[in-house]
């Protein structure tokens, strides 16, 4: 795990300043602490930041071909780089490390662009071949990793890993693209491939870039994409078996390692299945961390503690305190754009807690969106029922009237809250999602924002995001549909960016056996009620795992990785919110209605309302401003 970063004259071969270069690599000191290296020639500056993880003493970056004509700059793990030596041996290609980085020199020369088709891993990095005068980027087909870069007005190309290497250079401009902040307030993240700033980008998952010299940049290629064809004939049994075949198999490739290795666990279903996968297959108990609250409403751990008892494992856990608020600035500063996901603050406390006893920690991140687990999905379903009873020329002005009639009743029991239920029917399938999932939902960004950045948006609204990805999901399955969209939207912007950087951090490599690509390919050929069953989600992994893990983990109600914000505005965080949210630095962007401001703080206090979730990104909004666009313009 590591970072990378560098910059290409895209019209002639000007000097790389080694200086600008080293500034720039620097500035992701925390994703590689190990070593540091930079390649510099004529036009074209490669760094790198090294995390060892595999190949200790021979690994370095960058890494080279037998007559140093290509050079990569490599951030992540292939996993199946041992099977792909052989082969690229009897090619004729000659090894001089043990490192998975060599493999992607050689797969370049032997396969070009289509090299990337026979990687297995999470990755993003960058490749030189002088010969060919061709710069070529790629990130792996789930986003696990980070991508960004910009191509300047003189014609220099930056790329990095974190949004922070591409400032350091100085020559990015930070001009705010008002579409990222719709897109921010809708999702409480910047969908790829748009980033904050106007002039960056982020490379999209399973995409490539290729440039040449003194040809104009193109645009990215996606070379592959998960297919939901839901045809698979396969028995209930039969799944199960091959599903824990599957699960030992990611697992154990994921294990391959030359410094300690463990995994976090939260108690839920999936940390619980990769931990029990996992003692199976190692011959010594599995480091495990978990983190547990003293308010007992978000605290998980005596499940926890029930997996890492009966399968023994060395398990540490530390208790956060409920008003574990102070890493508000710390994460603007880490994740560079707005990023409102709360979770995020219990997240860095399991990296840091886990960094202390290993350097390589598996996940169980991903197994939602394939299995099926969140709660919204069952919401969905039975939202489509209802939809599938009337057209949409009927249900739009009925339960359209209906939700704008219908009180909205945060205080009351779930069964009574049908206003968005209601708003949700009165929509098609991909805006009813869209809407369920929306932090501030369209009448309330309608009220937000200021005529005169709404005028900025030019009518841009961010179901733009789903709607782009839903016409090429082809399928029309209900579930299948909303998987595709949160495998392509939710997964990578908010789940995988948050352990990215709260991991980097630390210096923690975090790995993903859930979200291993021919796992995820094969889940999309079982038919949706493998995946919810009646009312219970992650059907399938639950009846895999009966003979591995306690019911009482398994069959338990979904709790979430949360954190009590509601609590914490109307008490210790009041007078912040009222500072930071009706303060000057967000009044001086002319962006905010004002007035509204006024009542979301006010209905929120007095208790009528709970926009916990939405002062929160209003708050991680205001605290971007103040760490990474101030900071930055006094620098």
């Amino acid at each position: 795990m590591c970072g990378i970063t560098g910059i290409f004259d895209t019209r002639s071969r000007r000097d790389i300043d080694r200086a600008v270069l080293h500034r720039m690599n620097e500035a992701q000191f925390h994703r590689g602490p190990d070593e540091g290296g930079l390649h510099i020639e004529p036009g074209l500056g490669l760094g790198h930041r090294r995390l060892s993880i595999i190949d200790l003493s021979t690994g370095q970056q960058p890494l080279y071909n037998e007559d140093k004509s290509v050079c990569v700059v490599f951030n992540g793990e292939i996993y199946n780089y041992q099977e792909l030596i052989p082969e690229l041996q009897a090619l004729g290609h000659v090894f001089h490390t043990r490192s998975d980085t060599e493999v992607i020199v050689h797969a370049w020369e032997a396969w070009g662009e289509r090299c990337v088709d026979r990687f297995r891993g999470m990755f993003a990095f960058a490749l030189w071949d002088r010969n060919r005068e061709t710069l070529f980027l790629a990130r792996d087909r789930l986003g696990v990793k980070p991508l960004f870069y910009a191509l300047l007005d003189d014609g220099s190309f930056l790329f990095g890993s974190e949004l922070k290497s591409l400032l350091a250079h100085g020559g990015l401009k930070r001009d705010i693209d008002p579409c990222a902040v719709e897109e921010y307030f809708a999702l409480g993240y910047v969908a790829e491939p748009r980033a904050i700033f106007k002039q960056a980008r982020k490379l999209p998952p399973a995409c490539t870039l290729l440039l040449r010299r003194g040809q104009p940049v193109g645009q990215p290629r996606e070379y592959w994409d998960v297919r939901f064809t839901l045809d698979n004939p396969i028995s209930d049994a039969d799944a199960q078996a091959e599903l824990t075949h599957r699960l030992e198999e990611s697992i154990k490739l994921r294990m391959i390692s030359e410094v300690p290795l463990g995994a976090f666990l939260s108690g839920g279903v999936d940390s619980s299945a990769v931990v029990a996968m996992m003692a199976g297959l190692s011959a010594n108990p599995v480091n495990t961390c978990s983190i547990g609250f003293s308010d007992p409403a978000f605290n998980e751990s005596e499940f926890a503690r029930m997996v890492a008892d009966r399968y023994h494992t060395n398990h540490h856990l530390d208790v956060v305190e409920s008003d574990d608020f102070d890493l508000i600035d710390t994460l603007a500063r880490l994740y560079d754009e707005p990023y409102a996901d709360s979770s995020a603050i219990p997240t860095y406390r399991v990296c840091q807690l886990a960094r202390k006893h290993v350097t390589v920690a598996l996940s169980g991140d991903g197994g939602d969106e394939s299995f099926g687990g969140y709660r919204r999905y069952k919401l969905h379903l039975m939202e489509e029922k209802m939809r599938s009873a009337l057209p949409l020329g009927l249900r739009r002005p009925l339960f359209g009237t209906l939700g704008k009639l219908y009180p909205k009743a945060d205080w009351a029991p779930r069964v009574f809250r049908a206003k968005t239920t209601f708003e949700g029917i009165a929509r098609s399938s991909v805006e009813g999602y869209f809407h369920s999932v929306s932090i501030l939902r369209a009448p309330m960004r309608n009220q937000l924002f200021s005529p005169q950045f709404k005028a900025a948006l030019g009518g841009y609204d961010a179901l733009q995001v789903f709607t782009d990805h839903a016409a090429k999901a082809d399928t029309q399955d209900p579930l299948a549909l909303i998987q595709y969209l949160d495998l392509k939207t939710y997964l990578i912007g908010d789940i995988n960016t948050k352990v990215d950087r709260a991991s980097m951090a630390h210096s923690l490599e975090v790995r993903e056996p859930l979200m291993d690509h021919k796992l995820v390919e094969w889940l999309a050929t079982l038919p949706s009620t493998q995946k919810i069953r009646g009312q219970e989600g992650k059907y399938l992994l639950k009846k895999a795992m009966e003979p591995h893990l306690p019911n009482d983990v398994l069959y338990r109600p979904k709790m979430g990785f949360s954190v009590p914000l509601a609590r914490w505005f109307r008490g210790p965080l009041k007078a912040r919110v009222q500072e930071s949210i009706l303060g000057s630095r967000l009044a001086d962007t002319g962006w905010f209605n004002r007035d509204y401001l006024q009542e979301l703080v006010r209905d929120h206090n007095n208790g009528n309302r709970d926009y916990s979730a939405s002062i929160w990104t209003i708050l991680m909004l205001e605290a971007f401003l103040r760490n990474v666009m101030e900071a930055g313009e006094a620098a």
